[in-house]
């Protein structure tokens, strides 16, 4: 199906307003995918809060015209070949991750020993900085989550207070301990 002019500069307006307003974004070649994995993978980026599509490289130019991107050598050499975009709104590494263990669930298509691999990373955008695949994989996809982040915090503005906890209950615990003494020597154990 051929996109009218019209369509062509919605999806260049839209793809414009995902980039200014994604945290993270990995570009990735999807050849020799089938329907049933792209499916799957889409369910997968959805769950995570990730938008999924794929878009014309000229459209993405278009959209990227006069924006840091769009001079951006580094980033314009990835845009061939099909290209799909992966954003991620609210956790950075949100769609590094669902890639990585995508892939590594479906190693045997996606990875085949003839060396032909499927669903290839080919960038990624952090803060405007372009990644490269191996960093995509590597350290987006390591960096921890927001729940992990908030987990963390969590746990360091709790123990102070858990310490202290255990600080007011030694003294009531030791005299326990030592009224317990007290009483088995009574007793003669």
């Amino acid at each position: 199906m051929r996109l009218t002019r019209e369509d062509k500069a919605a999806q260049s307006v839209s793809v414009r307003e995902s980039f200014a307003n994604a945290t993270a974004t990995v570009l990735v070649d999807f050849r020799g995918v089938n329907v049933e994995l792209i499916t799957d993978l889409r369910a997968r980026f959805r769950d995570a809060g990730v938008e999924y599509k794929v878009v014309k490289n000229n459209v993405v130019r278009k959209a990227l015209e006069g924006s840091e991107l769009a001079d951006n050598d580094e980033f314009t050499a990835h845009l061939m070949g099909p290209t799909a975009i992966a954003w991620s709104f609210e956790d950075p590494s949100a769609a590094a991750k669902v890639i990585k263990n995508f892939r590594k669930e479906h190693t045997d298509i996606l990875q085949p020993k003839d060396g032909n691999e499927k669903l290839v990373v080919k960038c990624g955008l952090l803060e405007g900085q372009v990644l490269d695949a191996k960093r995509v994989e590597k350290e987006l996809a390591s960096l921890p989550g927001k729940d992990e982040i908030r987990a963390s915090l969590l746990a360091q503005l709790m123990a102070p207070m858990q310490n202290l906890v255990g600080q007011i209950n030694a003294p009531a615990q030791n005299l326990a301990l030592v009224l317990d003494a007290y009483r088995r020597k009574q007793a003669g154990e």
